[in-house]
Parts: structure tokens; sequence; C-alpha cells
């Protein structure tokens, strides 16, 4: 629907009926003055031809139109243009501790996942600005938030795995952080991870808060297979395990209004990345139509112009 950034305006449309039935008036008043003579000659010389007299109204209804176009125009409608968009702050949260080093995807979920994150990067839209963040003991910007898409790119080939535990509310907030670092925009986290949370400073929840404070969404994506996968061996020969946390990566997906995807091999991944940029809510941006009624105003007053006085004029 659309709105009045200056409604005060408006009320100024009421003069419009009223100077219509001031004409009315007017022209009734003619009528019966005339009619007080009886002869035909000044009868028709005071009403004039009937077809004539529709001249007269036909400039004075332009007017009208035109008086309406300016009021209309300088109460500033605006309407919101789903194609005109403001961008998105999209901000990558990537897990590179030791458990991304698991080999159930090839050639680990780590570098799988960068490739599928390559994919969203591409897909998103010119005007959305884009970061990332990578976490393991914990959290750091790998790539700051920009809208020159192939440096974060560059940024994203870089980001290497780590031997360290996992500090998800530390990159999480982090992330959250980044997305919200410039107002006036929707604010997106993507965090991809197994959802382990075995370190740092600040857990899920807190993060969660913050989240929420900030208003910023966050689509999490479960990376890992349904068994327990080696990701390692400890100093005695001992196999690690890296397994995956569903319930928490759902649980932040849900308290911040994102969506939770859970994804099972690299395949899977990628399509889940290539939908992610759909998800994505963006703000329509309040466009101003005034001009164009100001514009239809000029048009009506140099229609009315050249009635009254251009070559083919209407009225003698």
């Amino acid at each position: 629907m659309p709105c009045f950034s200056q409604p005060f305006w408006l009320p100024g449309l009421i003069l419009v009926p009223v100077l219509y039935y001031l004409y009315l008036r007017t022209l009734e008043k003619k009528r019966y003055e005339a009619l007080r003579f009886s002869r035909v000659s000044v009868l028709k010389s005071i009403l004039g031809d009937t077809h004539n007299n529709r001249y007269p109204r036909t400039l004075f209804l332009l007017s009208l139109l035109a008086l309406s176009l300016l009021f209309i125009g300088l109460a500033d409608p605006q309407i919101p243009l789903e194609e005109v968009k403001e961008g998105a702050n999209v901000v990558l949260v990537l897990d590179v501790s030791g458990s991304m080093a698991a080999t159930d995807y090839q050639p680990n979920r780590l570098e799988s996942a960068k490739y599928a994150a390559g994919i969203l990067l591409r897909e998103l839209d010119p005007d959305d600005y884009a970061g990332i963040v990578m976490f393991e003991s914990g959290a750091t910007s790998a790539a700051y938030l920009s809208p020159d898409r192939e440096r974060v790119l560059r940024k994203l080939e870089a980001v290497s795995g780590r031997d360290g535990s996992t500090a998800l509310g530390d990159g999480l907030a982090l992330g959250i952080d980044m997305a919200s670092s410039i107002p006036g925009r929707n604010g997106v986290v993507i965090l991809l991870s197994d959802g382990v949370n075995n370190a740092g400073m600040i857990n899920p929840s807190e993060a969660v808060s913050f989240a929420q404070s900030e208003g910023i969404r966050v689509y999490t994506v479960g990376i890992g297979s349904t068994e327990p996968i080696v990701s390692g061996y400890t100093w005695y020969g001992d196999p690690e395990y890296a397994s995956l946390d569903e319930a928490t990566l759902q649980e932040i997906a849900t308290a911040t209004g994102g969506k939770y995807f859970r994804s099972v091999d690299r395949r899977t991944l990628n399509d889940i990345y290539a939908g992610l940029t759909k998800e994505i809510v963006r703000e329509t941006k309040e466009t101003s139509i005034a001009v164009f009624f100001f514009a239809g105003a000029c048009v009506v007053i140099l229609l009315e112009i050249y009635c009254r006085y251009g070559r083919r004029r209407i009225i003698p």
C-alpha cells in the first residue's frame, strides 16, 4: 500500500470539489441572469452555444486536475518497490577446528565447506556485503564486511584448518557483531559447524541473545555424517572422533528466526548453500514517486496553455 511522508498536504485536495462546486454555482447564476432577458440573441450572447460551453469547462477541469496532482506530489507518496532493495550484510562463520579435518567429505569437511561457501558468495545480490569469520579454540575475522566480492573470495581460499577445539559461541558472537556493524541493512549470519561447543568464552545461548538483541537471523548448516568419523589421533595414537550436535544448531536457528539445514555430503552442502540466498530476508525500500505527480501536473498545465493560446485553441 502506498504511504505519504508529508500527509499534511492531502487536506488541500478538499479545495478541488469546493472549487468545482463554486464553478457550477457560477454557471447556474449566469443562466438565471440570462433568463431575465427575453430576446434570444441576448440569451445566446450570454450563455453561448451549448457546444462551445463545453470548452471552458474542459479548461477548468484541467486546472483542477493539475492542482490535484500538485497536492498529491507535495504529500510525497511512496511505495515499497520489491525490485529496489537494500543490500544485506551476509557473514559466513566457518568452523576450522580439528573436527573439520574429517574425511567423510572429500577431500575433507573444511575444503567442502569452503567450496560451497564460494557458491553462496557468487550468488549474493550485487548490493550485498559479505564477510567471513572463522573459529576453533577462539574466533577471528578472515575477511571484513565488504562489497568487494572477489576480495572476500580470495580470503575464503586462504582459510585453513586448525587443530584446536570448537569455540562455537565465540565464532557466532563475532559473526553477529560483524553483521550488525553497518547499520540500516539486514544482517544475516550463516554458521557452518558440527555444532559441538567445547571451548571459548561465550556459550551459544549468550550468542543467541546477542543475535536477538541485534535483530540478526542465523542460518545454521550442520556438517557431518550419521556415524562418528575419525578426525585425527592423539599423541598416544588414540583416535579422535568428529560428531554432529544437531540439537544446538537447530536451537540457534529457531531462536533467531533462521533455519537449520542438515548437510549429509558435499553435493547436499552445495545445494544448501545455493538455496540459502533465497532464504535471506532483505528490506524493501520505500521509494518516492512524487516526481511523477509533479511531472503530470506540468503536462496538464502545458496542455491547458496550449488549449487556451495554441494554434488550435479552443477559446477564441
